[in-house]
């Protein structure tokens, strides 16, 4: 018998609302106790700190946990998480405890497939930051993880819910609107570039080629941090918040905004059950075995003949300015919201709308209805993103089977889809 089942049973209705506190009844404004979502926080770094946000300002929510293997860091995060949140040192102890409902993974992305899986067989939703995982691997493995469990989950990246696309002026639901209804015409090519309104920051996520050793702070426990990366000498330019810069823990401002730019465009075009099928990188090659580098542009081509351009705008001069963002054979869409032809928004009234989306998670986790970029479509736009760092990484063209989730002849760029982790961590 639950709270409110006992309350309604055993006392007279005038008694209860005398004795019984406003917020354990519920009603507008006030959720019960009963009725509270449980909320772990796996990493309270910079982005883990916005989820312990996200957590402490939702009414439905009440966060339990927070874990981090930086002490400084994790008391930090126990204060802000006030009354009844504990802190932790090993995410595995988070999952022992049996009474979390949703488990966040906000850690550098070689821990994310790790903790991921782990929550999903704990019984847990998972959020997670993008990216969805460092390897296509595990990308795979974590979709399996959730499905099998039938638990909830979710990627931090919103843009397909009808967000404003950043700098480039147009909206998610604008252009789907338009391309569903082939007033673009087919096949699409979309242009992801400084010139349409994306920061791709490959520059200022470059890393050192001469780290010297330094002495791990007393606060750091740096084995744990590391997980299932090759063991390499402490450098702060390794951890907290430019671990991006090294290709064992992330793939620079690739890495970092892939998800972000790319899955929208992945629902747009209607790809969300498929990847490139062809990958073509410019970039010095060969590429630092440790330090992420440099890179141009890379061109992607679906099996229908879509295309993404990718531009960094910040090595070579190959960028495309005055292009359009979104072009067809029938029409193109500029940065800033201009048209060609100028009245091609005309007709956007009367197209049908795009079909809803789950786009609050709190309904996803009470409903069990999945989230609008839950586990599968965060995986394709996951597997975009990592083919395109293994064409950088490798120096040539790649050809991918997105069935089969394999490179079509080349023996390298398979064995980078799943390779080892550091024992005793394995998948």
């Amino acid at each position: 018998m639950d709270r409110r089942t006992f309350l309604r049973t055993t006392l007279p209705a005038a008694s209860v609302f005398s004795i019984v506190p406003r917020h354990v009844l519920g009603g507008p404004r006030h959720v019960p106790p009963s009725e509270k979502i449980t909320h772990a926080v796996v990493g309270v770094g910079g982005m883990g700190n916005g989820h312990v946000s996200y957590v402490l300002r939702d009414r439905q929510a009440k966060l339990l946990a927070v874990c981090d293997v930086d002490e400084a860091r994790l008391a930090r995060a126990v204060a802000r998480g006030g009354k009844g949140c504990r802190g932790y040192g090993d995410f595995r102890d988070v999952l022992d405890r049996g009474d979390i409902d949703v488990v966040h993974v906000p850690t550098p992305p070689h821990w994310h497939a790790l903790i991921s899986i782990a929550a999903a067989e704990a019984g847990c939703d998972v959020w997670s930051e993008k990216p969805m995982t460092q390897t296509i691997g595990e990308s795979l493995r974590v979709v399996d993880a959730v499905r099998r469990n039938g638990r909830m989950y979710r990627i931090n990246t919103w843009f397909r819910l009808h967000s404003r696309l950043y700098s480039s002026g147009w909206y998610t639901k604008t252009i789907k609107k338009l391309v569903s209804n082939g007033l673009l015409g087919w096949p699409i090519t979309v242009r992801i570039s400084p010139s349409t309104g994306f920061n791709w920051k490959v520059r200022g996520n470059c890393g050192s080629t001469d780290l010297k050793p330094e002495r791990v702070p007393a606060n750091l426990d740096y084995d744990m941090w590391l997980g299932p990366a090759p063991v390499k000498p402490y450098n702060h330019q390794r951890v907290h918040g430019r671990f991006r810069r090294y290709w064992d823990y992330e793939a620079g401002g690739l890495g970092d905004m892939g998800q972000h730019y790319i899955d929208p465009v992945q629902y747009i075009l209607g790809k969300d059950d498929t990847n490139p099928v062809e990958i073509v990188p410019y970039a010095p090659w060969p590429q630092h075995p440790d330090a992420v580098g440099m890179w141009g542009r890379i061109e992607m081509t679906y099996a229908d003949g879509c295309r993404l351009i990718l531009e960094s705008g910040e090595w070579g001069d190959r960028v495309t300015e005055g292009k359009p963002y979104f072009e067809g054979p029938k029409g193109k869409l500029f940065i800033g919201g201009r048209t060609d032809p100028p009245d091609l928004l005309d007709a956007l009234p009367a197209l049908p709308e795009p079909a809803p989306m789950v786009s609050n998670f709190n309904v996803s986790v009470k409903e069990r209805r999945r989230f609008g970029l839950n586990e599968d479509t965060s995986h394709r736009s996951n597997v975009t993103v990592r083919s395109a760092v293994l064409a950088i990484r490798l120096g040539r063209k790649l050809r991918f089977d997105p069935v089969e989730h394999r490179f079509i002849g080349d023996d390298a760029a398979n064995r980078m889809l799943d390779p080892p982790m550091r024992s005793p961590w394995h998948l």
